[in-house]
C-alpha cells in the first residue's frame, strides 16, 4: 500500500454511496458566528509563527449543541442495511454506505490521526508545509514523503479544488472554513458537502470564540471518530493502549514535580530575533506533551499575552525578567539537532541580552516541533521533550515508545 494518494480530477458528483443525514440550516454549523468574518488566514513565510494564525481565548465551558460528540453505539446501521453513522460534533450524525477512498484533514493532527489507523496519507491538507513528516522516518514501512499531496491553501482556498480532489469525507471544521477562509460561506460548506463529501472536523488544536457551542475533542477523543468513519476502531483500542502504556511508563520515570522545570514556549520572529511570539500552556491537544510531562507554564503570572488568543509578543528584555529554565520555539520548519542549535542557539550565545538567560547560558534552548499532534507525533515529541528536559532521566538513545507496534498497528497486526 502506498504512503501517498493520488488526487482524482473526475468531475464532482453526488455519491450515491454516501448519506449526509446532518440538519444542514441549523446543525451543520453549530457555534458559527457568520460567514467570513474573521478574515485571518495561514502564514508559512517563515517572517513569525509558522502556524496558521488564530483568534482563540480561554478554552470555554462547551455544550453540545448539535450532537453529543458520540458514535452510534456499536457502530450498527441506522439507515439503509450496510450503512453506518459516526456522529461528531459540531456537524451531528453522518451516514456512510462504505469507508471512503480519499479523504482530505484541516491539518496535520487529523492526517496523523488518519496514518496511525493505517490510511494512506490524505490527498490534501490545509497547508501541506505545517504536515510535519518527520515523525515517520523511523517507523518500518511508513514514508515521510508527501510529494503528491495537495496543499488547499493557494492565496484561499478554492471550492473548485475541493470539487476536483472529490473526497470522500474531509476532516475539517465547517466553522473553520466560515470563520478564517476568506470567501467561504455557509452555503459553500453546505454545497460540497452535499455533492462531494461530508465536512466531519472540529478544530481542537486551539480555541476559538466561534467555538463555544460545542466540545472540543482530545487527540484520543478525536481519533477515535475517525477511526469510525472508516470502521478501523480495533486499530484505535490498540493505538489507544500503546499510548496509554507509553505515557505511565515515561511519567513513573519523571523527577518530583518541584524538579521539573517551568518551559517558555515561544516562536521566533526570525531566524535571529529579536522579538518573540509567546505560547501559553493551554489545555488543547497543542499541549498534551508537556502537560503528560508535568512541566510548568513560565509565563503563569506574568502579564505576557499568547500569540494564540491576544496576538501577545514579547522582546529579550522582559524576557530576562521572567528567566524562564528553558525555552522551546516553534519554528518555521523542521531542524535537526545540530542545525537548530547553530541556527538559533549560537545567535542567543552572541547576543548581549539573550546571552543572559538562564536558558541560554545552559543550552537549554529547543525546538518544540508543530502544535499538531496525533497519535504517531504525540508519541515522538513526547519522546523527544523527555529527553530534552530530563537528560539524566532518559538517555538521548533511548526509545520510550515502539515503532513496530506503531508498524503492527497500522496494518491491521493487532
Amino acid at each position: 500500500m502506498s504512503d501517498d494518494i493520488s488526487n482524482t480530477t473526475e468531475a464532482p458528483t453526488r455519491r450515491d454511496y454516501l448519506r449526509y443525514s446532518a440538519v444542514l440550516g441549523g446543525g451543520l454549523l453549530a457555534g458559527c458566528s457568520g460567514g467570513g468574518e474573521e478574515t485571518e488566514t495561514p502564514d508559512s513565510d517563515g517572517t513569525g509563527p509558522s502556524e496558521p494564525p488564530e483568534t482563540a481565548t480561554a478554552t470555554p465551558t462547551a455544550t453540545a449543541t448539535v450532537a453529543s460528540g458520540t458514535a452510534t453505539p456499536t457502530g450498527e446501521p441506522t439507515a439503509t442495511p450496510g450503512s453506518y453513522s459516526v456522529t461528531m460534533a459540531p456537524v451531528g450524525e453522518v451516514t456512510f454506505e462504505s469507508p471512503p477512498e480519499t479523504w482530505v484533514a484541516e491539518n496535520a493532527s487529523w492526517a496523523d490521526m488518519g496514518v496511525a489507523l493505517g490510511l494512506d496519507k490524505p490527498a490534501a491538507v490545509v497547508l501541506t508545509g505545517e504536515y510535519r513528516t518527520w515523525h515517520y522516518d523511523d517507523i518500518p514501512g511508513l514514508s515521510p514523503s508527501k510529494t503528491e499531496m495537495t496543499s488547499l491553501w493557494q492565496d484561499g482556498i478554492s471550492k473548485e479544488l475541493l470539487y476536483d480532489i472529490d473526497a470522500g469525507v474531509h476532516f475539517v471544521d465547517p466553522n473553520y472554513m466560515i470563520n478564517l477562509i476568506p470567501n467561504w460561506e455557509r452555503s459553500d460548506v453546505e454545497g460540497i458537502a452535499e455533492s462531494v463529501g461530508p465536512f466531519c472536523g472540529n478544530t481542537s488544536f486551539s480555541t476559538y470564540p466561534w467555538h463555544e457551542g460545542y466540545p472540543y475533542f482530545d487527540l484520543y477523543e478525536a481519533t477515535e471518530k475517525v477511526a469510525q468513519v472508516f470502521r478501523r476502531t480495533d486499530r484505535f483500542e490498540a493505538l489507544q493502549s500503546l499510548h496509554d502504556e507509553t505515557i505511565s511508563g515515561i511519567q513513573d520515570r519523571l523527577p518530583p514535580e518541584s524538579e521539573r522545570p517551568a518551559i517558555g514556549l515561544l516562536s521566533p520572529g526570525s531566524t535571529e530575533p529579536e522579538k518573540f511570539y509567546p505560547y501559553r500552556l493551554g489545555d488543547t491537544t497543542a499541549y498534551k506533551h508537556w502537560h503528560d510531562l508535568g512541566v510548568e507554564d513560565a509565563f503563569e503570572g506574568s502579564d505576557v499575552q499568547s500569540f494564540t488568543s491576544d496576538r501577545g509578543s514579547i522582546d529579550f528584555e522582559p524576557l530576562l525578567e521572567i528567566n524562564p529554565e528553558v525555552l522551546l520555539f516553534y519554528t518555521d520548519t523542521h531542524r535537526t539537532r545540530e542545525a537548530f542549535r547553530e541556527t538559533y542557539l549560537s545567535f542567543l550565545r552572541d547576543h548581549d541580552t539573550a546571552s543572559q538567560l538562564t536558558a541560554v547560558q545552559n543550552g537549554d534552548v529547543y525546538p518544540a516541533g508543530g502544535m499538531y499532534q496525533g497519535p504517531i507525533s504525540n508519541l515522538s515529541k513526547t519522546e523527544r521533550a523527555a529527553k530534552q528536559l530530563f537528560p539524566d532521566e532518559f538517555d538521548a538513545d533511548e526509545r520510550l515508545f515502539d515503532r513496530q507496534r506503531i508498524a503492527d498497528i497500522r496494518h491491521g497486526e493487532l
